[in-house]
């Protein structure tokens, strides 16, 4: 039986096989981000160091498929990197030929790069534009993609277009984010690559879990 500190050598370089199913009707998938808290950091520092002191955490990114709410993409940054750049990150974990139908995100993802990604997939992007957007000179088919949207959402309104365009689906996300906190508030482990290991651990899990609880329906003639 192996130690706590062998396990921990091998925990950075252990390479972690997160089992998903492909999407026999062509994949909507869901994105978002969370922060997880580092060991060490949070109440205590802050009351020690003032309200001023920068915390550190570590940003989850996560893609899941609409139909079976599996975790299908998972990366993993520190604090410093923003949500948009990770999307095309995410969509590279997506076999190129398995079939995507679209991709859903929130303002924050409303970029070029974004929505250059998601057009290269041949994927509608289901992002709303921010308030005070305005149309790209750009004539590239993600920023054509991303002009149609602020056209529909200036003619119908924002709550419309949500609606019409199932922009609502994307809290599924937000309640798997949920679910993957269940799993620990914190990260354990205090080097970054065995704090990576140690989060696509909790993805496997939990994609596991999610399949053992989704029920299968057989029809019985």
């Amino acid at each position: 039986m192996p130690d706590y500190s062998t396990l921990s050598r091998r925990q950075k370089t252990l390479s972690v096989a997160i089992a998903t199913r492909r999407s026999s009707a062509g994949l909507h998938l869901l994105i978002d981000s969370t922060g997880v808290k580092m060991l060490g950091e949070g109440e205590w520092k802050t009351k020690k160091h003032g309200a001023d002191y920068r915390r550190q955490w570590r940003k989850v990114h996560l893609g899941i498929d609409a139909q079976t709410l599996e975790i299908r993409a998972i990366e993993i940054t520190d604090n410093a990197i923003g949500d948009a750049p990770m999307l095309p990150e995410l969509l590279a974990q997506i076999p190129a030929d398995e079939q995507l139908h679209s991709v859903s995100a929130d303002g924050a993802y409303d970029t070029k790069a974004c929505h250059e990604a998601i057009a290269s997939r041949q994927a509608a992007a289901i992002i709303p534009t921010r308030k005070n957007a305005r149309p790209w000179a750009d004539g590239k088919a993600g920023a054509q993609a991303r002009n149609e949207i602020l056209r529909a959402t200036r003619k119908l309104g924002r709550s419309i277009w949500k609606k019409w365009s199932g922009y609502h689906r994307r809290s599924l996300v937000e309640t798997k984010m949920g679910c993957f906190k269940r799993l620990g508030e914190r990260v354990m482990a205090r080097d970054f690559q065995r704090q990576v290991t140690e989060l696509q651990v909790r993805a496997s899990i939990l994609n596991r879990f999610t399949r053992l609880g989704t029920p299968e329906t057989v029809r019985v003639a």
